[in-house]
């Protein structure tokens, strides 16, 4: 229940994906304490759904990136008007502040 909660947040607002990442490193070190497994342990043994340990976990990080993927179209397919006549304006990387390298 808690990464929907916290998961929505993350989709609206404009949060880059260092700060996601810097969120689930806090909440991997404390699950990893609670669950007293070695910090050598791999993330892929954490949040692996073929492993013969399946933990009722996901990685935060995955499920914001497959959310910013999935963000525009659910805004145009909304059953809101109001919503569906927003268009979504993606950024492109200059205004982000990152430079392309060739």
């Amino acid at each position: 229940m808690l990464i929907p909660k916290l998961l929505w947040p993350l989709l609206v607002y404009d949060i880059c994906s260092s700060t996601v990442e810097a969120i689930e490193a806090k909440i991997n070190k404390y699950t990893r304490k609670w669950l007293e497994v070695p910090p050598g342990l791999s993330d892929v043994a954490m949040y692996c759904r073929k492993a013969k340990l399946k933990l009722p976990m996901k990685s935060i990080l995955e499920e914001y990136k497959c959310g910013k993927a999935r963000l525009p179209t659910m805004l145009e397919e909304s059953d809101d008007p109001v919503v569906k006549t927003v268009q979504p304006s993606l950024k492109k990387l200059e205004e982000s502040g990152r430079s392309q390298k060739p």
